[in-house]
């Protein structure tokens, strides 16, 4: 009965563990990735797709050297170089935003 107790116990911390997670974004119109001051996490998504959800983050493109692509976000002072290849973003670094 002691290890039913313990066990019991071991699940009810991990529940509450759960609620320290931030949830996703429930915005309308708000991607489920990224934020307004990181856009790392759409590294790898498609460009096209993706693009709107940046937009929506508050970013608005500055500047295009070929394939690469500077984002800024005049709220936060975010910058981010992206890079496109076969229609996805294969690199996404965050920049000071003296960068952009």
């Amino acid at each position: 009965m002691k290890a039913y107790y313990s066990v019991a116990a071991s699940i009810a911390v991990l529940g509450l563990a759960a609620c320290d997670a931030p949830a996703p974004s429930t915005e309308p119109g708000q991607p489920a990735v990224g934020s307004s001051s990181d856009l790392s996490a759409f590294e790898g998504a498609r460009a096209g797709q993706a693009e709107m959800g940046i937009q929506n983050l508050g970013f608005e493109p500055i500047r295009s050297e070929g394939l690469t692509t500077f984002w800024f976000n005049r709220d936060t002072g975010a910058c981010a170089r992206i890079t496109t290849a076969d229609g996805r973003y294969s690199d996404v670094t965050m920049l000071p935003a003296e960068d952009c």
